[in-house]
């Protein structure tokens, strides 16, 4: 079976992003499945693709609003509104309808498309009507709009951000009714997508790495906590305000938090112990460092990313309830609240008495679960050859 993958942006091998790490994993099940599978898509600015004989690259683009100048973001808006699409899909509209065709027929004959996030699909939504499709819904990307429009700062932004909602929850919709499957990255993203029936979806249990990493017997510890991601992002930055603000106060002053990754203005704690580090070489070396990760996910669909990288680490955590969506498991130095001054007090326990457990179990019990529900996706794809992926 060859499945042409289309996605906003194709792998480069940095796995820099929690998209980019799920997307290596999938793809890598797919293969495993015994699927060909070309990728179709952009890339990065200056970063090629990381597997060029089994990618066609449509030119390099820069999607990240935070980098943007405001001219930029006006020119995206004012596409965005002329043309009906989503303010994510627009961007990519820097090919037209036809030189994605002839992208698509370069790949030669193929039985469907593994449609990877409503970012790609719905750019070029009629495109993908001629074969069959699965389509993999990272996150309920109308219900995070909604989020980010509740918590945003400005009329301007509520209102553009609940017209996103609008414009996402009918392409979601259009393209799971019209996919032979659909995989969601959690359970309950399946019923918010209305694909709740086993014979519709299932969900994908990600890994961020392709083997169990290894155990050590010891690490040095630099700091008690530390957290690491693109707070940017809107699901995330509404977590870290709410760790700040919530959480934060009631840690001793000398509690050492390091807090990683692109921070947007405004972002503060007047805590002597937080240090907001910036861009760290080593993500891995970075969070092994701390005595404990908090897990601070509060909005957002979809699975974090860091709490499986965490749990294959083998790292104590404290974490939100919100931060366990799409994970069945949790090892036994993982501590869920959703208290603040519990949280906190949990934070204090860990880092005091640091008790690290074997990781690998749950990366081969993710992995397992994966290649299953791949399997049962791809026999959805082509009834035909069902007893190939049985």
């Amino acid at each position: 079976m060859h499945l042409l993958f289309a996605t906003s942006i194709v792998p480069d091998g940095a796995l820099a992003s929690g998209y980019e790490i799920a997307n290596a994993a999938i793809i890598a099940a797919l293969r495993r499945a015994g699927a060909r599978v070309t990728v179709i898509g952009f890339t990065w600015p200056g970063k090629p693709a990381s597997d060029p004989q089994n990618t066609i690259v449509l030119g390099a683009v820069d999607v990240r609003t935070e980098s943007a100048s405001s001219l930029q973001k006006l020119a995206w808006v004012a596409r965005a509104m002329l043309s009906g699409l989503t303010f994510a899909s627009v961007k990519l509209r820097v090919v037209s309808d036809s030189e994605v065709r002839a992208a698509i027929e370069r790949a030669g004959p193929f039985d469907g498309y593994v449609l990877n996030s409503v970012q790609f699909a719905g750019a070029f939504e009629r495109l993908f009507d001629d074969r069959p499709s699965i389509f993999v819904a990272h996150n309920v990307e109308h219900r995070s709009a909604r989020e980010n429009a509740a918590a945003a700062g400005s009329i301007l932004q509520r209102l553009l951000f609940r017209r996103e909602a609008k414009l996402l929850e009918a392409v979601e919709e259009r393209l799971c009714s019209r996919a032979r499957f659909v995989f969601t990255l959690a359970d309950e993203d399946r019923s918010a997508l209305g694909v709740a029936s086993d014979d519709r979806s299932a969900v994908l249990p990600l890994v961020t790495r392709s083997e169990a990493p290894k155990q050590r017997t010891q690490r040095r510890i630099d700091c008690d906590a530390a957290l690491i991601g693109t707070w940017t992002w809107q699901p995330n930055r509404i977590g870290l305000d709410w760790f700040l603000e919530k959480v934060v106060p009631h840690l001793k002053a000398d509690f050492r938090i390091r807090i990683a990754g692109s921070v947007p203005s405004g972002v503060t704690s007047t805590h002597p112990g937080v240090e907001f580090v910036g861009r760290v070489p080593d993500a891995q070396a970075f969070v092994r460092g701390a005595a404990v990760i908090p897990l601070i996910s509060t909005a957002g669909s979809g699975v974090q990313l860091k709490t499986i990288e965490t749990f294959e680490l083998g790292l104590p955590s404290v974490a939100t309830s919100h931060s366990l969506r799409g994970i069945d498991h949790r090892p036994a130095n993982c501590v869920v609240t959703d208290d603040p001054l519990a949280f906190a007090a949990a934070l204090a326990a860990a880092a005091a008495d640091v008790r690290d457990v074997d990781g690998s179990a749950f990366h081969r019990r993710q992995v397992k679960a994966l290649d299953a529900a791949i399997r049962l996706g791809l026999a959805k794809l082509n009834p035909v050859r069902q007893e190939a992926f049985a």
